[in-house]
């Protein structure tokens, strides 16, 4: 019995071209909104991989939270461990913790969508930060978050 594919909405043309541009803005120090470009060690390839991420602060801490779902970039990461994440000159070094626990993630996630559902809610099936505690547990496990812990 094959196990089930995880959840992931693949970019369309249009949004890698977009995601290009806003990786590019932060890359030259132009945040829109509080992007950042996150760089990750590729798993296979070894060379570092970059795409521009929205790094959200949930009680006073720091996350990333996939909204396509398991990306590239979420898989890189489990196995690197951590990455960078870059506007302009100031380049922030980190690792990451997946955060598993369902409580915990739908909390990140609620606070998540109160500032990106704006961007993101099309990623998440009718899940909104309005949505009730028993859905946003449920959308949880198609949306990786990982805590950060920024080295000095």
């Amino acid at each position: 019995m094959n196990a089930p594919t995880p959840h992931y909405v693949q970019a369309g043309p249009l949004a890698v071209r977009l995601n290009a541009f806003l990786g590019k803005l932060a890359r030259h120090g132009i945040s829109l909104a509080g992007t950042a470009e996150l760089s990750v060690r590729g798993r296979t390839s070894g060379r570092m991989q970059r795409i521009p991420v929205n790094p959200h602060t949930h009680e006073g801490e720091q996350y990333l939270v996939s909204a396509r779902g398991h990306s590239q970039w979420v898989r890189n990461m489990r196995v690197a461990g951590g990455g960078e994440l870059r506007v302009g000159r100031k380049v922030r070094v980190f690792t990451v913790t997946e955060v598993t626990d369902p409580v915990a993630r739908a909390a990140v996630l609620r606070t998540y969508l109160e500032k990106w559902g704006w961007e993101v809610n099309r990623f998440f099936n009718g899940v909104t930060a309005r949505s009730p505690e028993a859905e946003l547990q449920a959308a949880a496990a198609d949306h990786p978050v990982f805590h950060l812990t920024i080295t000095p």
